[in-house]
């Protein structure tokens, strides 16, 4: 039964960090990607970050690109995801999701395509 398990939301100001933490039970590792994404108030769910846990590859949007870092943690099948120079417009609800990379680029890409699993999401509020 694979279970996905985010954590690590908060209230930060602008300019500031926080890092997400996506626990990973299952057994996929090692054949599945995992993603974020976020939601934001009244806005459409948008595709953040993925990391490949075959090989470790990475992608990232535009709006996130430079000041995110995916990173996984093999030993304690978790998924962090390292947020800096965080905006008011980052403020959303952060959702990790795991895949085939195959579905992940899709569902990263285009909102109308999802994913096998998913966690609950975890807010993070950027206050200007």
């Amino acid at each position: 039964d694979v279970q996905l398990q985010a954590s690590g939301g908060g209230l930060v100001q602008a300019g500031g960090s926080l890092r997400l933490s996506c626990t990973v039970s299952g057994g996929i590792f090692g054949d599945h990607a995992i993603g974020w994404f976020r939601q934001g108030p009244g806005k459409e769910r948008e595709g953040v970050t993925c990391i490949d846990s075959s090989d470790g590859s990475t992608w990232y949007s535009s709006s996130v690109k430079g000041r995110f870092t995916i990173s996984i943690d093999y030993a304690g099948d978790t998924v962090y995801l390292q947020m800096n120079s965080l905006k008011p417009e980052d403020t959303a609800v952060y959702y990790c999701a795991a895949d085939l990379i195959t579905a992940t680029m899709a569902a990263l890409k285009d909102p109308q395509y999802g994913m096998s699993y998913w966690g609950k999401g975890t807010q993070v509020t950027v206050s200007s």
